[in-house]
């Protein structure tokens, strides 16, 4: 994995955001992520992205 240049443990939002991804959200479904993320977290495009990635490897570890 590469790094993207954000450490996410500086800021617990991204974190948040990745648990709400891999949880809530994904059984809400339907609305675009980024958007959803920057409105009900108040975090960056790109810090939006970083939770995306990390949500993924959350729902990963949680499938194996």
């Amino acid at each position: 994995m590469t790094n993207s240049g954000i450490d996410h443990q500086d800021n617990p939002k991204i974190q948040e955001a990745a648990e709400y991804l891999a949880g809530p959200y994904q059984r809400e479904g339907g609305r675009a992520a980024v958007p959803e993320l920057r409105s009900r977290f108040g975090i960056s495009a790109a810090e939006a992205i970083e939770a995306i990635r990390i949500a993924q490897a959350i729902k990963m570890a949680r499938a194996t």
